[in-house]
């Protein structure tokens, strides 16, 4: 299909009601669904629980089993109402669908698989346009480019951390040893990371003067160490949010799904197909 290409029919119709929340019969759909998502997490939640699986087991699956089906023919329904399905399914947005849908199925094989049905609140998403908070929507943009831009600052940062905790284990598992906990470089890395994040389990600490010395260092240096992805991506938030001063809408591509458009948009910026 073509970048020009729109819908017509009841594919335009339940586009409109699906993906759309500026309609009356859109925005019942979206508060619908969103009720729905929490209702079926509070049944895996519920289920959790021994007492209330035990005595209400049988009707916990049997709820989980439909909004399961309910989920799956409204994921079915969100395929055949865009334009290009694969860019809807491959989106963020069309995975979060689909592993609203997957643990269900997966529980039949691989039991316990059922719980991973929490991922359903990611879906809790989209309360930002069902809502209609445009505002939101542009800080959501702001976000995603600011992560965008620091993933290379990111990546360099976690590895000069990766060989820092490496060197710092080592060291500690030379001035300590095994006979007072550090029993192997893996572990002695392990606590690295724990004191250097300023976490502190304290299932294995230092014993010796030196050690002791050592380990105040890092303690030091971890909180030196916290602020830096702190500043980066803050700095790149800022340049982000300056790009992003123009107003967005909360209309959704019928094309690719993208979300974020100019307020006076009349085609998607990302695919081209009209809005």
């Amino acid at each position: 299909m073509k970048n020009g290409e729109i819908l017509t029919g009841w594919r335009r119709t339940w586009h409109e009601i699906i993906f759309e929340s500026d309609t009356p019969a859109g925005r019942a759909f979206d508060i619908i669904l969103i009720f729905c998502i929490l209702a079926s997490f509070g049944f895996v939640m519920l289920e959790s629980i021994g007492e209330v699986s035990a005595a209400y087991g049988g009707i916990l699956r049997i709820g989980e089993w439909l909004f399961t089906i309910l989920f799956t023919v409204e994921y079915v329904m969100r395929l055949l109402c865009v334009v290009h399905p694969w860019k809807y399914a491959l989106s963020p947005l069309g995975m979060i669908d689909l592993l609203a849908v997957l643990p269900t199925y997966l529980g039949v094989l691989f039991p316990g698989a059922h719980v991973l049905v929490s991922l359903r609140v990611l879906r809790l998403l989209r309360i930002f346009r069902i809502l209609k908070l445009a505002h939101y929507l542009k800080e959501a943009t702001v976000l995603r480019s600011a992560l965008n831009a620091s993933r290379a600052k990111i990546t360099v940062f976690l590895l000069a951390v990766i060989s820092l905790v490496t060197i710092i284990g080592s060291v500690m598992y030379v001035i300590e040893g095994p006979e007072h906990g550090f029993t192997s470089i893996p572990v002695s890395i392990y606590w690295a990371i724990v004191t250097m994040t300023t976490v502190g389990f304290g299932d294995i600490t230092p014993k010796t003067p030196l050690g002791q010395l050592f380990a105040g260092m890092v303690m030091i240096l971890g909180y030196g160490i916290i602020a830096v992805p702190t500043g980066i991506v803050t700095a790149e938030m800022s340049r982000a949010a300056r790009k992003e001063s123009e107003p967005v809408s909360a209309q959704c591509c019928m094309a690719c799904s993208a979300e974020g458009h100019d307020a006076d948009a009349k085609f998607c910026k990302y695919c081209g197909a009209p809005l």
